[in-house]
């Protein structure tokens, strides 16, 4: 198991990006506290995810949206 090794898509990665955009902003915009931290957490995990290309869960589980041959 080889852990940083690109194993996320381009659909995936855009999705990513995408939601932890969409949380970054509600987090902000929350009237909740709570919300902002969890969101803030998320986003970033989802922001980072989608930006590597690597997902940590995804090498734990063996799992690749990649759709590398091999």
């Amino acid at each position: 198991m080889k852990f940083f090794e690109k194993n996320v898509g381009n659909w995936d990665r855009a999705i990513r990006v995408v939601l932890g955009l969409a949380l970054l902003y509600y987090s902000f915009t929350s009237l909740v506290p709570p919300w902002i931290y969890v969101g803030i957490i998320v986003a970033a995990i989802s922001l980072f995810t989608g930006l590597m290309g690597t997902c940590t869960l995804y090498s734990i589980l063996k799992m690749d949206t990649l759709g590398k041959k091999g």
